[in-house]
């Protein structure tokens, strides 16, 4: 798919398809992760991948405000983990006062939900969840966050128009 197609049909997907999603392609969606850019080149993070349904729903119960329905439907949920900063990221981060854990995890997660898009699977990003609980479910350590959730699958969404401001309410050039 050309780039600019692809970016006009990834949306949030909300309803899934009754379908497993082929572990090739899930890698392939892993592997776009993996290979985003971060700041220092630190890969700060970690892709829990969950596809065992009862596990699956378990963490899906932890989403705040969807209350897990449409979590449910998703065949996978990508979970990602910020890792321990290294001491450059994290020296950058304090000096600039930016936090740039998020903004990679930010950039590993649209790469991900991109490469899906290609391969023809839904997803959707969620920031909202009980933490405590995924990191128990999961047996992720303490001393690491959960930045994210990504639900995968088949969409059984119809594609909508994306709604955006125009270029001209969004763009600047050479000054504010």
């Amino acid at each position: 798919m050309d780039f600019k197609e692809l970016i006009k049909v990834r949306q949030s997907n909300r309803a899934y398809q009754d379908r497993a999603v082929e572990k090739e392609k899930i890698e392939q969606c892993l592997e776009a992760g993996r290979l985003s850019p971060s700041a220092n080149n630190a890969q700060g993070w970690t892709f829990v991948t969950v596809d065992d349904v009862e596990l699956k729903n378990r963490v899906a119960e932890s989403a705040y405000r969807m209350g897990g329905a449409f979590v449910k439907q998703a065949p996978v949920i990508i979970v990602l983990v910020a890792e321990k900063p290294l001491f450059m990221s994290k020296f950058g981060s304090a000096l600039r006062k930016i936090d740039f854990s998020s903004l990679d995890i930010g950039i590993a997660a649209a790469h991900i939900c991109l490469q899906a898009a290609d391969l023809g699977l839904g997803t959707c990003m969620l920031e909202s969840f009980d933490e405590k609980s995924i990191k128990t479910l999961l047996n992720i350590p303490d001393n690491r966050r959960v930045a994210l959730l990504i639900t995968l699958g088949y969409s059984a969404d119809i594609q909508r128009e994306k709604k955006r401001k125009k270029l001209d309410e969004v763009v600047r050039w050479n000054k504010y």
